[in-house]
């Protein structure tokens, strides 16, 4: 079993974040408008596993992770109530 965690955006990820992910999930942040940091509370990220994957979920809806054949996908939760 792997458990997960949360940390604030544009800080280090913890050591449970594979490394691999790492570099998308600083992309993603540089996305991030700067007003979004100033008029709200900092968006965080949710580390979870699923089949043994590591799942980073955003609070806005944006997901980094691998596919079945290890490479890292950045998609967005279309279920989400920010899409």
């Amino acid at each position: 079993m792997q458990l997960g965690t949360r940390w604030p955006a544009r800080t280090t990820p913890p050591r449970a974040v594979p490394e691999v992910l790492h570099a998308q999930i600083a992309a993603v942040e540089g996305l991030i408008d700067e007003r979004q940091f100033a008029l709200q509370p900092t968006p965080s990220w949710t580390l979870t596993f699923l089949e043994g994957r590591a799942v980073a979920e955003l609070d806005t809806g944006v997901i980094v992770t691998t596919n079945a054949s290890g490479e890292v996908v950045v998609r967005h939760d279309e279920d989400d109530e920010f899409a």
